[in-house]
């Protein structure tokens, strides 16, 4: 039976145990408890093996890494993010993480599969056999997994300002890190993930600069991204861009990277 289901259907398993993870972490919320970080943590496990099998499937099926459509890009995109915090999730202080992970994966696993339109065609062989510009793209989303994980870190680190501003340090608000906690791995998540948009460039530059009619609104889409993580981590390390202008920046740009998935499954 397992060998009879579709890579779809290994997905549809994925996002409904992220959902799961995160229905529980809500309901252990509400009834004023810590998010069961242990059994969050497992069912975000489980629901990453679901996906990696899906796109494994997937990339079987296509003949490459599965970045040729929005619904492809954006299961890639949870899965670079999910990979990230099953590394560091464990290490990192906080019960909420998981919970605002499975948050976020039931979030992009979800609207990929409920939007058929996205996953209407499946390009195969996009890369033209260059294994080069397939690790390009996969760097670049990997990059955006990051900055996801990032911007779940910038909003705790805005719920955690204004429990502090309005001095509510009871309740759910208790199970959050320190700002300077939150403040650190901020940067380094920002750090991180414009150093490897930054070599993906670099090594689809190689290619493309050798054909400059190659170049497209997507690629130039791409920098103006990393131009813009590049000036906030610029902007951070020189005190410039602190507190809560730093978490609304960290949002404010995955947003756009998010939104940008739609131009970049047609480059």
């Amino acid at each position: 039976m397992l060998a009879q289901m579709t890579d779809r259907t290994w997905l549809w398993l994925a996002a409904e145990f992220y959902l799961v993870g995160f229905l529980l972490g809500t309901w252990s919320l509400l009834r004023g408890g810590r998010p069961l970080n242990v059994a969050m943590y497992g069912l975000i496990l489980a629901g990453y093996s679901m996906q990696v099998t899906g796109l494994y499937l997937r990339g079987l099926a296509v003949g490459g890494c599965p970045l040729g459509n929005t619904f492809e890009l954006f299961q890639f995109t949870a899965w670079s993010a999910i990979s990230l915090y099953l590394v560091i999730g464990v290490t990192f202080r906080s019960s909420l993480l998981g919970y605002f992970t499975a948050c976020l994966a039931a979030t992009l696993t979800l609207t990929s599969l409920l939007i058929p339109a996205w996953d209407a065609t499946r390009r195969s062989g996009i890369f033209g056999g260059n294994a080069w510009i397939e690790f390009h793209a996969a760097l670049a989303l990997f990059s955006y997994g990051v900055f996801a994980l990032l911007a779940l870190t910038a909003v705790m680190l805005l719920l955690r300002n204004y429990s502090l501003k309005h001095k509510n340090l009871g309740g759910w608000f208790s199970f959050l890190p320190s700002l300077l906690d939150l403040d650190l791995i901020s940067v380094r998540l920002l750090g991180f993930g414009t150093l490897l948009l930054s070599a993906s460039l670099a090594v689809g530059s190689v290619y493309w600069l050798q054909d400059l009619s190659r170049i497209g609104i997507a690629h130039l889409l791409t920098v103006l991204i990393w131009a813009g993580y590049a000036a906030a981590l610029a902007l951070r390390l020189s005190g410039k861009l602190v507190a809560t202008r730093f978490g609304w920046a960290g949002i404010a740009l995955f947003a756009v990277a998010l939104l940008s998935l739609g131009v970049l499954s047609h480059a």
